[in-house]
């Protein structure tokens, strides 16, 4: 299903762990089961809500948990990778020894799940802005190396589907060594931080450093530190003419959500998108909307206004690197108001409500009789 080589494979927790990691009563069940004999059997697995699939860690984990404890696992994968899968349609069917299967469900599903509701909004996001360039960013929103390497995995299988499907450029990259091969990079991407320009006393200042200590590297630079985008992007500009013309120089924004960007106010961010995408604020929009298309932080309007300012000034091949919150739904604002953003970093394609994450597990068959607890004759194998 996978290729094993792109990555080391590691048993996580070790085989010998599982125990330690697993909920109590399936760790009891098995010794029950290891005192009154063992019964081959088949598990389905689902989840309550629809998602891409995002099955490879687990199957991995899986299979090295049989290999080392010398079982064999037959493991049915319903859909493939990166397909769409509806709500309670079983993912995969798992049958082997229940004696060594029983203690392995807990981990198994931490491992499906929030993979493939990841996936499944990396995808929208990637398919909704099929023509702007995408960066993982998540790992320093995730809670420890493991889940930063099940969310980048997320992201690779979401993306590569918006690229089948609507011939999206998705994620071209992510933040870290350790985890870019997934987007088949061998490196992580990125440039600077704010530290870096709180570092140097000036955004200029900063872009020089960076541009000295990494002269063969595109050059992108963040322009909120001091609340003057335009004013310190413009500056950057001027000073790196060659750069901004060849179309290796791009601004990133990141201005929080506390003020607006330089220049603009809620009349002025109005009139921006009356210039250039009226459509977008025809109708009835909630709040969270109109902040994603004319509020603080890093709006719709504020990439038009600054695209205007760019432009006028004469660097039209500069890019913008947009980022802060770019989730589904911003995403899907963005696309609405023909935001032109060049590139979008986010690791706001993280599940926002992680109860939507849990995958279940059910027996269906024990010995190859069908048996499920009632309510559950939808998992049986047509």
């Amino acid at each position: 299903m996978s290729d094993t080589s792109k990555r080391p494979l590691a048993i996580d927790p070790p085989a010998a762990a599982i125990g330690d990691w697993t909920d109590t009563y399936f760790r009891r069940t098995k010794e029950a089961v290891g005192k009154f004999g063992d019964k081959k059997v088949t598990y389905a697995i689902f989840m309550r809500r629809p998602v891409v699939c995002a099955p490879r860690l687990a199957v991995e984990w899986l299979e090295a948990v049989a290999r080392e404890r010398g079982f064999e696992v037959d493991i049915q994968l319903n859909y493939p990778e990166g397909k769409w899968i509806g709500a309670g349609e079983p993912i995969l069917y798992v049958t082997g020894s229940f004696y060594h299967l029983v203690d392995t469900e807990t981990i198994l599903l931490q491992k499906l799940g929030p993979a493939c509701v990841a996936a499944y909004n990396a995808f929208t996001m990637c398919a909704d802005l099929p023509k702007v360039a995408f960066l993982a960013m998540d790992a320093r929103h995730c809670a420890g190396t493991e889940m930063a390497e099940m969310m980048a995995y997320a992201a690779s299988v979401g993306s590569d589907r918006a690229k089948r499907k609507v011939g999206a450029k998705g994620f071209v990259g992510n933040a870290t060594d350790a985890t870019a091969h997934f987007f088949g990079q061998a490196k992580g991407m990125g440039t600077m931080p704010h530290a870096l320009i709180g570092y140097a006393g000036s955004t200029v200042r900063a872009a020089e450093m960076f541009n000295e200590t990494f002269p063969e590297l595109p050059l992108t630079v963040l322009v909120d530190y001091f609340g003057r985008e335009i004013t310190d992007g413009l500056e950057v500009c001027r000073r790196f003419p060659e750069l901004a013309a060849q179309g290796k120089l791009t601004l990133r924004l990141d201005t929080p959500g506390g003020r607006f960007v330089e220049g603009l106010d809620p009349p002025g961010s109005y009139a921006v998108l009356e210039r250039h995408a009226p459509h977008s604020i025809r109708g009835y929009r909630d709040e969270t909307q109109l902040r994603y298309l004319i509020g603080t932080g890093v709006s719709a309007a504020a990439i038009h206004y600054v695209r205007e300012r760019l432009d006028e000034a004469g660097f039209p091949a500069v890019k913008i690197v947009a980022s802060s919150g770019f989730g589904p739904a911003k995403c899907r604002l963005m696309a609405e108001a023909n935001a032109p953003v060049d590139v979008i970093g986010t690791g706001s394609y993280l599940p926002e409500r992680w109860t939507e994450t849990y995958a279940t597990a059910d027996i269906i068959e024990y010995d190859g009789e069908k048996r499920v607890k009632v309510g559950r004759e939808f998992l049986f194998r047509r």
